[in-house]
């Protein structure tokens, strides 16, 4: 049977075994413990922030940024609209309104642009958002210093979706380090995993007590169990930190990994008609977590989709770019600025094989597979 090639599976280290069975051997099973202390501060230390709170997902990370900065039912807040469901689910869960911004071509993120321009309208308006939340999409950096300057102005708290982008540089510093809270995420397809877990990071020490806080329930400083405040069973447990501290230590070899993979493509498929790749902005570095293309069906010869279907039938996963929220059926009712940029990148955009387990041999696979087509393609004009 022909090795299935997956689209981006766990890669696991040498000390993640060792940590946990440290986690056993010590009974350190319940959710606080040594390890989950111990990674909040590793983490803290490799992007650049002083105060972390891990968390059972991205989502649980952002649901509760999003509360931390008042986020209410029938507020707006402003949200990227290329990116998973995740990113606005939460601002749903508090009844509030996501308003989707359009991507620009230089990143393929939320457009600085129309930032501003949807923040000058609000304020006129006398209605600005609660919040804005930025994802740094397919672990590149959104453009975050005219993102920041615009939010400042109106003292509009910026929250950075950073759960793609861990291992990624803004002018030298980490996305998720400039906003007033940055959320990541450890999920099984992400750059280094806890399997499932995430992180809530802040600059501002009240904000990751309240985190965690709320993280736990909302237990009340008490004898006995007293809530004054309802709370969530979101904290990461010290077993999972225990795999998430092994994993900080091979970062930066698993983002070289998946940025060999994707000079693999780019060198191998780049100049095929038809086939550009997403740009790496020059204010910084790209993980490439995914490594994305998207495809001119008129000059390439196979549209997205016929490519997708050839590749999985021979057993080689790829997906297409995000959907863009603002075409998503549970998001249609909310408002977007612009959104063509994005639906256009979704139209013809492909993520192909990432992880950064692949061999040179699955490479040569998913490089002779596209070539194929784009070759048959061609001939079928």
């Amino acid at each position: 049977m022909t090795k299935p090639i997956l689209l981006s599976t766990p890669h696991m280290g040498d000390r993640e075994l060792e940590f946990v069975k440290e986690a056993f051997d010590t009974n350190w099973i319940a959710p606080v413990g040594p390890h989950l202390e111990a990674f909040e501060q590793e983490f803290c230390h490799v992007i650049g922030v002083n105060h972390a709170a891990a968390v059972v997902s991205g989502t649980a990370a952002l649901h509760l940024a999003l509360q931390l900065v008042g986020v209410e039912s029938g507020d707006e807040v402003f949200c990227s609209t290329l990116t998973f469901a995740a990113s606005a689910n939460p601002i749903v869960y508090l009844g509030a309104k996501p308003v989707f911004i359009d991507s620009d071509r230089t990143s393929w993120n939320m457009n600085p642009e129309l930032l501003r321009a949807a923040l000058d309208k609000r304020a006129r308006l006398g209605k600005l958002p609660k919040a804005v939340v930025v994802v740094h999409l397919y672990g590149q950096s959104a453009d975050i210093d005219p993102i920041l300057e615009a939010c400042n102005r109106y003292e509009v708290p910026l929250i950075e979706d950073a759960a793609e982008s861990l291992g990624a540089t803004y002018k030298g510093r980490s996305p998720g380090s400039f906003g007033k809270i940055g959320i990541f995420s450890f999920n099984g397809n992400k750059i280094i995993t806890t399997s499932g877990g995430g992180m809530l990071v802040s600059n501002e020490p009240e904000i990751v007590i309240k985190a965690r806080f709320l993280s736990t329930q909302a237990r009340d400083p008490a004898p006995h169990y007293q809530h004054s405040e309802i709370g969530y069973n979101y904290r990461l447990s010290n077993v999972l930190a225990g795999i998430g501290r092994g994993q900080l230590r091979v970062l930066e070899q698993r983002v070289q990994a998946r940025r060999r993979n994707f000079e693999v493509y780019r060198q191998a498929l780049g100049e095929l008609p038809g086939i550009s790749f997403m740009p790496e902005a020059s204010y910084g570095r790209a993980t490439r977590w995914l490594s994305c293309m998207t495809i001119n069906p008129y000059i390439f010869g196979a549209d997205r989709e016929q490519v997708r279907k050839i590749l999985a039938q021979q057993h080689i996963e790829t997906r297409p770019v995000w959907k863009p929220l603002h075409l998503q059926p549970a998001f249609a009712q909310y408002e977007t600025v612009g959104g063509e940029v994005a639906e256009e990148l979704f139209a013809c955009g492909l993520c192909l094989p990432s992880g950064s387990n692949l061999t040179n041999e699955d490479l040569e696979r998913v490089v002779g597979a596209i070539a194929k087509i784009c070759s048959v393609g061609i001939k079928m004009n």
